[in-house]
């Protein structure tokens, strides 16, 4: 993806600069070599309405909306963006108008962090959900509007994570089938925004999930028409009917934002920027091109349009976060912070690379043209990516709502074969073990999951039956068993003995080997490991 110019500079972390604020005004006064807007930001219109508006949806679909922008794209592409919980998004951009600046960071073949910076500048108005939540419904019920795109997080879409269907429990849900004008959740935000669309004859919208989550734009759908039937059988019936819900695959790492960072963008823009986004530079987007009421060629930034995304869903869900969610556990626990300092670990990296190529790999579907090899390697390198410092306690947040998708489906498909699950095993220990709170030096850290009460209270009743069980082998058979009889999240693959002793023996070479110990246990038990 190319704006107007790239600058390549040595990142050098330190104290936000007293410099002037990032602003429309200001652009003249940008560092040399430092991309900027160069389309008419007061001709735009915002047709693409966006709930989420975290790191990740500024720096993949505002970057690519960007391009679009700069290479002749329609005004009518402009982005509202939505923050569903709290307003410091808005609160950091608003005095700059909507502009902010994306770093692109990687390393030199010396190792040597160096980032591009790109003024973004296609996003014109943040909404804050919680404080006016009628100016969210407008915009959704604007004349303007033709699409609404989500990056919400997994646990976002308020539905059983094993089945995928709508949980009409969820208090989100059940406030918002009664509160129309004040809904919290973002299915309830999308069915009254469109119930109102409906009601002014307007015409229908396309809803785009950007989320990691198997077929999203279908299980968007599914949940949406849930929704809608609790209403008006008339408005689910209109909205199966006209809208769209193109599946999509997002690929690019993101890491929060630190002061740090925030000083060393700011040194190399010549302005302050009280919130930039940092992201690798490499960048993979593959939708399916049905769309209601138009697009933008987001092609020119790097996306790809497919009739069918599943099997790009597929290798992405498995591959590439089904491995970071096994990184991220196992690094907790060892103390190891950032995925660089972990992937440094050679013990780690051979597992990674025997996870994918041995477990993972074999349960893809065809994907003509692709080098699987290639792909492998070349993610190796994008986690070694020493610019990026992406904090391995993020990755495992929420890992309720992630396993299903991210791993179980692959432990499901390899079981259905007959074919053994050692690596993938110790990835699901790797959470469950991560659940106790407590690292392998004995440091503490809060579990930050929408399941976490009742995850705390199934540990309470594993720990129990491990203790009652007897030390050793029953004892972590016991507790494993516990813990993967929680259907919310395993579904009935606590019932398969093949899988809790998988799981058993992991959590017992974890409980007394250590990270490091259990990673050469189970390579040792994974043909063809690489030495």
């Amino acid at each position: 993806m190319e704006l107007v110019a790239r600058q390549s500079v040595a990142v050098q972390p330190g104290a936000l600069p007293s410099a002037a604020r990032l602003h429309p005004s200001r652009l003249a006064v940008l560092a040399p070599g430092v991309a900027q807007p160069a389309y008419d930001r007061a001709a735009l219109r915002a047709g693409i309405v966006h709930l989420g508006l975290g790191a990740f949806a500024r720096g993949h679909l505002a970057a690519v909306n960007d391009a679009a922008l700069h290479a002749g794209g329609e005004v009518a592409w402009g982005l509202c963006g939505v923050s569903l919980r709290q307003a410091d998004t808005r609160d950091a951009l608003a005095p700059q108008e909507g502009l902010y600046t994306l770093a692109l960071r990687s390393a030199d073949a010396q190792g040597q962090p160096r980032q591009q910076l790109a003024v973004i500048g296609c996003l014109l108005e943040t909404l804050v959900a919680p404080e006016d939540p009628q100016a969210v419904l407008a915009r959704i019920a604007a004349a303007d509007t033709r699409i609404v795109s989500l990056t919400v997080t997994e646990k976002g879409y308020c539905h059983d994570p094993a089945s995928g269907a709508l949980n009409l429990h969820h208090p989100d849900i059940v406030h918002d089938l009664g509160q129309p004008a004040a809904p919290r959740s973002a299915v309830g935000f999308l069915v009254w925004g469109l119930q109102r669309r409906r009601a002014a004859g307007l015409g229908p919208l396309t809803l785009l999930s950007l989320d990691n989550l198997p077929a999203n734009g279908r299980l968007l759908r599914g949940l949406v028409l849930a929704f809608a039937a609790q209403v008006d059988a008339g408005l689910a019936d209109w909205i199966s009917q006209a809208c769209t819900f193109p599946c999509s695959m997002v690929d690019r790492i993101v890491p929060r934002t630190t002061d740090a960072d925030r000083g060393a963008v700011a040194q190399a823009l010549g302005l302050t920027d009280a919130w930039p986004v940092l992201a690798e530079p490499y960048l993979e987007w593959v939708v399916e091109d049905e769309f209601a009421a138009g697009r933008p060629d987001w092609s020119v930034g790097g996306a790809r349009f497919a009739a069918e995304a599943a099997p790009f869903e597929t290798l992405k869900l498995r591959m590439v976060n089904g491995a970071h969610s096994a990184l991220a556990y196992l690094s907790v626990m060892a103390g190891w912070a950032t995925v660089d300092q972990a992937m440094a670990q050679p013990a780690l990296r051979r597992y990674l690379a025997s996870l994918m190529r041995a477990e993972i790999a074999p349960t893809l579907p065809a994907l003509p043209g692709l080098d699987l090899a290639q792909y492998q390697e070349r993610l190796l390198q994008r986690y070694a990516n020493p610019a990026l410092r992406h904090q391995t306690r993020q990755i495992a947040m929420d890992g309720s709502q992630k396993m299903p998708q991210r791993l179980l489906g692959t432990v499901r498909d390899r079981l259905a074969a007959d074919q053994p699950i050692a690596g993938l095993a110790l990835a699901v220990a790797g959470w469950l073990h991560f659940l106790r709170g407590v690292d392998q030096a004995g440091r503490r850290y809060s579990i930050d999951d929408p399941l976490a009460g009742v995850l705390a209270a199934r540990l309470t009743l594993a720990e129990q039956a491990a203790r009652e069980a007897g030390p050793g082998p029953a004892g972590a058979s016991a507790w494993t068993a516990q813990m993967t009889g929680l259907t919310a999240v395993f579904g009935d693959l606590g019932t398969d003995a093949r899988f809790v002793r998988a799981v058993a023996q992991a959590a017992q070479s974890l409980r007394t080997l250590g990270v490091s110990g259990a990673l050469d246990a189970t390579l040792a038990a994974m043909p063809g490991a690489p030495a």
